[in-house]
């Protein structure tokens, strides 16, 4: 009897030292890249059957409020509260596979005990965050011109205007942006590129490039090819000229449209009211008489007008 309390004894304390962890990546990644977290325990003799993953939303005002990862069969979507996971469980193996992890940059994930005899803070796993490293297209905007459109890859100014371009790019960290000219060795450390009242030098091709701060190997570059037109072209010539031609053919057109469709509602409307008439009853233009044709059935044997 002795025995079996001491070895009693010596489980508990051997389960109770169990810690669980989660694993991770430990560096960054980058965007295209998979992850997968996996929960353990440091007594690799306990298994993780009944644990779950959890993560704290990032526009979550409380930071206390875990939400909890559903699901554990394999090759099937989870979606909880707007996010997608994919659970690869592998014979209760504890796995998570984030095959779009970008938007969970930074997001807190634990492993969590569903065991009933385990409490708090002693049935989850220390926070585990990882960071996903990007950067998107490079655009150049041009002042005066919409961002919307874009500057055009061929940039037509008069002699003597101002030109002011800046690039942008999203990035998972603010990128270090240069301007360079084609056949020149000068280099702008800067994302503005301001010309001002051009001359026939200023005319040729520029490139600006993104480069990310921790990752090299994430770079971005556009050319924007600039041309001088005579100081007396006529407006609609510039860029800015065609720009300002679009847009108002555009609203010109949007106009004409909706008055079109506000004129022929309006007469269709008319055409209605006017095609209705007064009712035409015949019956209220004569007497009916018992005996004629447009009669009502009656029971009685007056030979009066019924109106």
């Amino acid at each position: 009897m002795k025995v079996l309390l001491l070895i009693a004894l010596v489980v508990l304390i051997h389960g109770t030292n169990a810690t669980l962890i989660i694993k991770g990546p430990t560096e960054s990644i980058l965007e295209g890249e998979s992850v997968t977290l996996e929960c353990l325990y440091t007594d690799s003799d306990l298994n993780v059957s009944q644990v779950h993953f959890e993560y704290l939303p990032p526009y979550q005002y409380s930071k206390t409020l875990w939400r909890k990862v559903w699901g554990s069969n394999l090759g099937r979507w989870y979606c909880y509260g707007g996010d997608d996971f994919y659970s690869e469980e592998e014979e209760n193996s504890g796995r998570l596979h984030i095959p779009y992890p970008t938007r969970f940059s930074g997001v807190p994930f634990r492993c969590v005990s569903d065991n009933e005899n385990a409490t708090a803070p002693d049935n989850a796993s220390e926070p585990l965050t990882f960071k996903v490293q990007y950067m998107r297209e490079l655009s150049v905007s041009m002042e005066g011109y919409t961002s919307y459109l874009g500057v055009p890859q061929d940039l037509k100014v008069r002699l003597g205007d101002d030109v002011e371009l800046k690039c942008s790019a999203s990035s998972s960290e603010e990128p270090s942006y240069y301007w360079q000219k084609e056949g020149n060795d000068w280099i702008l450390p800067s994302s503005t590129l301001t010309l001002k009242k051009v001359s026939t030098m200023d005319e040729g091709k520029y490139t600006c490039m993104a480069e990310h701060p921790s990752v090299k190997s994430l770079t971005k570059k556009r050319t924007i090819s600039i041309t001088l037109l005579p100081e007396d072209a006529a407006w609609y010539e510039t860029t800015n000229g065609r720009l300002w031609l679009m847009t108002s053919a555009a609203a010109a057109s949007l106009l004409v449209f909706i008055l079109s469709v506000s004129v022929f509602l309006c007469r269709r409307a008319k055409r209605i009211r006017t095609s209705k008439g007064p009712i035409d009853d015949h019956s209220q233009k004569k007497p009916i008489y018992k005996s004629s044709a447009e009669s009502l059935p009656s029971t009685c044997a007056d030979k009066q007008p019924l109106v």
